[in-house]
């Protein structure tokens, strides 16, 4: 049986446009895996603590020398990992606020990039850890930013993705839905063929 992991960063919850374009792709990968398992991660719903000293300090720390507190922020760091490592396939909804990543999403990337865990250092440069897997995100913008020096989300998602193994990227993109009822209406009927055709 294989696995979706559906990863909501935006702040309205399944009703984001990029987490209702991120359930378009799921319903139609459901329809070509109906044993599959749907895992949802809503980072809005329960948002993970930011990444603080005392956080960092329990991931440095030694299993077997961590005290009550430190074990409860690696347990929540793990359990976002087990879901990364047991999906066969990761959708990300990527809406952009302020030119950049939602907050949210920062803090879900500060639990998951564990040296030891997900990457290591060698003598010639970090090597992600993880099995590569097909990743699609989902980018919603109010403006249009993709393939300009303005499209900070694209690059960061890209680096942070290969940074712990992962190459296998497809990025499904909704640009101008501020820009008016008209660019809006195009932008996201072309997303859906995309959608469409990706998932089949």
């Amino acid at each position: 049986m294989k696995t979706l992991l559906q990863i909501n960063s935006s702040l309205n919850s399944g009703d984001g446009q990029s987490s209702v374009l991120a359930s378009r792709f799921v319903d139609k990968w459901l329809q070509s895996n109906p044993q599959g398992r749907v895992v949802v991660r809503d980072l809005a719903a329960k948002p993970v603590p930011h990444l603080n000293a005392e956080r960092f300090q329990a991931f440095l720390t030694p299993d077997e020398e961590r005290d009550a507190e430190q074990a409860a922020y690696a347990a929540e760091s793990d359990e976002l990992i087990s879901e990364l490592e047991n999906a066969d396939i990761v959708v990300i909804g990527l809406p952009m606020y302020n030119f950049g990543i939602p907050s949210t999403l920062k803090a879900w990337i500060d639990h998951v990039a564990r040296a030891g865990r997900t990457f290591k250092y060698t003598a010639s440069g970090p090597l992600g850890l993880l099995a590569d897997r097909p990743v699609v995100l989902f980018a919603a913008r109010g403006g249009l930013y993709r393939n300009t020096p303005k499209d900070t989300s694209s690059a960061y998602m890209t680096h942070f993705l290969n940074f712990v193994g992962i190459r296998d990227i497809q990025f499904v993109y909704a640009e101008g839905l501020a820009m008016g009822d008209d660019s809006r209406r195009h932008s996201l009927e072309a997303a859906a063929q995309n959608i469409d055709r990706i998932a089949a």
